[in-house]
């Protein structure tokens, strides 16, 4: 991990922020029915935080190696568009991603956990991981949760960015109580 100024510049350029699926917005369990549907538990707290960087201003994108209409289903509730699944060889994926959404490597983040991420993460302008990643996306990334994929990684990294960003404060006030009334 890079020292914590260094990670806030860098995530205060992002325009763009992606994500992995399988050990970054779950817990990387993965379960079948008897018919053979995968299915996944996705973290609402992590998809809040999504939410609030997406109204934020930031683009948000999945780049997944794994192929389940779940996740179609998760991230058009989130209203994520760009969402790119089966894919083997994520570098290429995100490139063309890039282009599509006229974002330079430097304005774009990724956040996975596993070995199949590295090139991603070492192509953009800010790379994450969860707490439970893989050794190598340890030493490869720029900031590593504090939590787990599937249990708020994402929530942390999102609010990581709004903070970098200066706007965690005006994408929290929405949510917090007012003062009370004198009587």
């Amino acid at each position: 991990m890079k020292p914590i100024e260094e990670c806030k510049a860098r995530a205060s350029r992002l325009k763009l922020m992606v994500f992995d699926v399988d050990g970054v917005l779950t817990d990387c369990s993965l379960y079948f029915t008897d018919a053979g549907t995968e299915i996944k538990a996705f973290n609402a707290r992590d998809g809040h935080g999504m939410s609030m960087l997406q109204k934020a201003g930031v683009t948000l994108a999945i780049i997944t190696g794994r192929d389940a209409e779940c996740v179609n289903w998760r991230m058009k509730n989130l209203g994520i568009k760009h969402v790119y699944q089966g894919i083997g060889h994520k570098l290429s994926t995100f490139h063309e991603l890039l282009a599509k959404v006229g974002v330079e490597a430097h304005e774009a983040g990724f956040m996975g956990d596993d070995v199949i991420d590295l090139q991603v993460m070492g192509a953009c302008g800010f790379s994450a991981a969860p707490a439970d990643c893989h050794d190598l996306n340890r030493l490869h990334a720029d900031y590593i949760a504090g939590k787990p994929g599937g249990h708020g990684a994402v929530r942390e990294v999102c609010e990581f960015i709004l903070a970098a960003q200066g706007k965690l404060d005006a994408a929290l006030a929405p949510y917090l109580p007012s003062p009370p009334t004198s009587r």
